[in-house]
């Protein structure tokens, strides 16, 4: 099984990872282990696809699917549930509660306090991250937290306009460092992982890891919206075992 583990010193009872596209039923555009089911792909194989994941995976219980809209709301999960939540991010103190992020190439984003008392996974496309999902969900954790950067578009490759750019200066004149400008005007390429770092640290957040993988640079492990357009979706997901 093809699978990305955050390289961060996290408490041994906590377990991560990122899936990848590497197996899984999906055909054609989808083809691979694609566990996004709102994406057109058939949902009887979605479904299959989150099942094989499961039984390989040792996770604990299902994982708490989301329906993502680039929000800022962070939900507690205190037990496991089959009920898809209007959320970008959760968050638990309770074990065997399988947190997760869908993304295809924004970024995921993990946390966990050095104890591994509470996790949290976070969905943080620019929006989400523009309006302060990542604080939302440091706000809402205890003692001294360490995150993970998983799989997402790279620097090199994510072009943006100057909304998006205006987006995160406006509140932030520190972030025109995360935006290097391209030769067509009001065109620049946007590092997100510079971005939620410059976040992160502003909320206190130090201990910050990166998988440094370019969802958009490796369509053999990785679907990517921006590449593709009609793609799957891999997810992130953390828990803390029993």
């Amino acid at each position: 099984m093809d699978i990305v583990i955050p390289n961060w010193p996290a408490a041994k009872h906590v377990k991560a990872f990122s899936s990848t596209r590497g197996d899984g039923f999906s055909v054609g555009a989808y083809q691979g282990l694609n566990l996004g089911s709102h994406v057109g792909d058939e949902s009887d194989i979605v479904d299959k696809n989150r099942q094989w994941l499961a039984d390989h995976s040792a996770m604990p219980s299902a994982p708490v699917w989301l329906n993502q809209t680039h929000s800022t709301v962070v939900e507690y999960i205190d037990s496991p549930t089959s009920a898809i939540l209007d959320a970008d991010g959760t968050f638990t103190d309770k074990e065997a509660v399988v947190c997760s992020a869908m993304t295809a190439d924004c970024l995921p984003v993990l946390f966990t306090n050095t104890q591994g008392t509470q996790v949290a996974a976070v969905h943080a496309g620019w929006r989400g991250l523009a309006n302060g999902i990542v604080e939302n969900a440091v706000e809402k954790l205890e003692g001294e937290l360490m995150a993970w950067i998983g799989p997402a578009i790279g620097a090199k490759v994510f072009e943006v306009g100057q909304d998006v750019v205006d987006a995160f200066t406006q509140t932030d004149p520190q972030a025109i460092e995360a935006f290097q400008p391209r030769d067509e005007q009001g065109k620049w390429l946007a590092d997100m992982n510079l971005l939620v770092t410059q976040r992160l640290r502003r909320v206190g957040v130090e201990h910050v890891y990166y998988s440094n993988l370019c969802t958009y640079a490796d369509p053999e492990r990785f679907y990517s919206y921006r590449r593709d357009g009609i793609t799957g979706r891999q997810a992130t997901f953390i828990w803390i075992e029993k």
